[in-house]
C-alpha cells in the first residue's frame, strides 16, 4: 500500500502497535539475559502483569506465547499494508515485523523471507537483517549457515562417558575461511571470533552437520 494513501491517524496507530510489538518481543527476552538486574526484571514482570510465581512456572513459554500473538498481529498488518517500511512508520518500528518473523518457526520464515528481501531492496531493512534471517532459515533447514550469525545449544552425548552434556556452539558455517569477509561485506563489524566470544561460545571446535547429528543420536 502506498504510504501516501494512509491517513496520519492510521499511521500513528500502526506505529504505536508496532512499537508495542517490538517492545514485548525484546523485553520478554531480556528476562533471560544473565546480567539483568533484579530491579529491571521486576519492572518487566510488572509491565506485562506476570507474577514471579508464573514466571518461574512457565518460564520461556511466556515468550513463546507472546511470539504467537505478535505473529498474528503482524500477519494482519502485512495483509493490510504490505511490509510497513520506514516511510510509513519510521526506521525503528519498521524492524518490528522482521523481529517477529525472525523469532518464528521455519515455515513462517520461509513464507516471509521474499518479503524481507524486497524490504531490503527498498531500503527498509539492512543487509545484516537479511543475513541473519538467511542464516536462521538455513539452520532450521539443517543446513550450513553463511555468515555465522546463529548459535545453537544441544544435548550432546559424550563419546567417552556416554552421558548427555549441554553444549553451546556456533552453528556449522559453510565457508569458515571466508566467513569474516562475508560478514564484513554485509555490514557486520565483529569477526566471527569476536562474535562467538560475546556469546561465550568456543569456536576452537568447528562442528559439522554430520557431527551434530551423530552426537545427538542415542
Amino acid at each position: 500500500m502506498n504510504s501516501c494513501a494512509v491517513s496520519q491517524n492510521k499511521k500513528d496507530d500502526l506505529k504505536q502497535e508496532l512499537t508495542e510489538i517490538l517492545q514485548s518481543d525484546q523485553e520478554l527476552r531480556e528476562l533471560f539475559t544473565p546480567n539483568i538486574t533484579v530491579e529491571r526484571k521486576t519492572e518487566i514482570l510488572i509491565k506485562y502483569k506476570i507474577s514471579e510465581e508464573d514466571f518461574n512456572k512457565r518460564n520461556w513459554k511466556i515468550t513463546e506465547e507472546n511470539d504467537s500473538l505478535n505473529l498474528i498481529k503482524i500477519e494482519k498488518i502485512i495483509k493490510k499494508y504490505g511490509y510497513p517500511g520506514k516511510t510509513l512508520v519510521g526506521e525503528k518500528q519498521s524492524t518490528a515485523v522482521w523481529y517477529v518473523v525472525q523469532h518464528s518457526k521455519l515455515s513462517t520464515i520461509e513464507k516471509y523471507f521474499p518479503l524481507m528481501e524486497k524490504a531490503n531492496k527498498n531500503g527498509d531493512l539492512k543487509d545484516t537483517h537479511i543475513a541473519m534471517m538467511k542464516d536462521r532459515m538455513l539452520m532450521y533447514q539443517g543446513k550450513e549457515q553463511i555468515y555465522g550469525t546463529q548459535g545453537a545449544g544441544r544435548l550432546f552425548i559424550n563419546p567417552k562417558t556416554k552421558e548427555e552434556e549441554w553444549t553451546n556452539f556456533i552453528w556449522p558455517i559453510k565457508n569458515w575461511k571466508e566467513v569474516n569477509e562475508l560478514r564484513k561485506s554485509v555490514g557486520f563489524n565483529e569477526t566471527i571470533e569476536e562474535y562467538a566470544k560475546s556469546l561465550e561460545m568456543d569456536i576452537s571446535k568447528k562442528y559439522t552437520i554430520e557431527e551434530i547429528e551423530s552426537l545427538t543420536k542415542k
